[in-house]
């Protein structure tokens, strides 16, 4: 791992012009973040060493890194999953890298189903805590001591300083920015009204198959960590209706403009 890691880096390292201090990582319909960045260097991840294509609807599957907002920022512009078929130390290994490249703090996005009334597509959610019931862990096996230590606590895996930051982020600039508990599962099947149900009375706010296991790996490595969901669609347990990833998408694009307030602000004030 250590070998894969030094490598990688030092690949990327020969090709970047920056040498950042935040990574930001883009779900499902999320992209125009990325537009906003200050002539970017591009690498597609089929040419970096060790990190698997990405196959997910709409995740284009590169790295960018550059200038937004004067920060030297790298961009994950569509992440790994489980469901793919790859493995936990797979769909992390991208988290290692950029911790080797310097990154201090991590804003992770992603799009999520609502198991809350209270949170309705189109709206931001920050992160307060997990539930991770993918039923693996990205940190199962030998543990490397260089990377992180064996236990790491998780008992503050979203910062609660970025928290009242994007809070007081979201106040300053009148738009609405609520919080919740996420359930990451394994997928890729949707889920069911029973498991809605289950998730629901285990106290998850939302329901998603992704960032858990970058968050472990993140905390692991010593990084500050946000995460931000964009609601695109109301579990089954509120309709009888099949989600499409059409839904999805259009949903995700109501949420563009606050999120990108809240991010632009967010790293001005990093």
């Amino acid at each position: 791992m250590i070998e894969k890691i030094t490598e990688t880096v030092k690949v990327l390292e020969s090709k970047l012009n920056i040498k950042p201090e935040i990574a930001i990582i883009l779900g499902t319909g999320l992209n125009t973040i990325a537009e906003m960045m200050k002539d970017p260097v591009a690498i597609d991840y089929q040419n970096i060493p060790y990190i698997p294509i990405s196959t997910a609807p709409s995740h284009k599957g590169r790295l960018l890194a550059g200038s937004l907002t004067g920060k030297n920022v790298v961009i994950l512009q569509g992440r790994l999953h489980y469901y793919e078929g790859y493995s936990m130390q797979e769909i992390t290994f991208p988290i290692r890298i950029l911790k080797g490249l310097g990154v201090k703090t991590l804003i992770i996005t992603n799009a999520a189903g609502s198991l809350n009334e209270k949170l309705q597509p189109g709206d931001l959610v920050l992160l307060t805590d997990h539930l991770n019931l993918t039923g693996d862990n990205p940190l199962i096996g030998p543990n490397i001591e260089e990377l992180g230590e064996r236990f790491p606590s998780l008992h503050e895996p979203y910062d609660l300083k970025l928290i009242e930051l994007a809070r007081q982020i979201a106040l300053d600039n009148n738009f609405q920015l609520k919080q919740g508990v996420y359930a990451g599962l394994a997928g890729p099947s949707l889920e069911t009204k029973a498991e809605c149900r289950m998730l629901v009375t285990l106290g998850a706010d939302l329901v998603g198959m992704s960032t858990v296991p970058e968050v472990i790996v993140a905390i692991h490595s010593g990084m500050k960590v946000m995460g931000i969901s964009v609601v695109t669609n109301l579990s089954n347990i509120f309709h009888n209706h099949p989600h499409s990833q059409e839904e999805i998408r259009a949903n995700a694009a109501k949420a563009k403009n606050d999120l990108e307030i809240l991010i632009i602000n967010l790293l001005k004030k990093l």
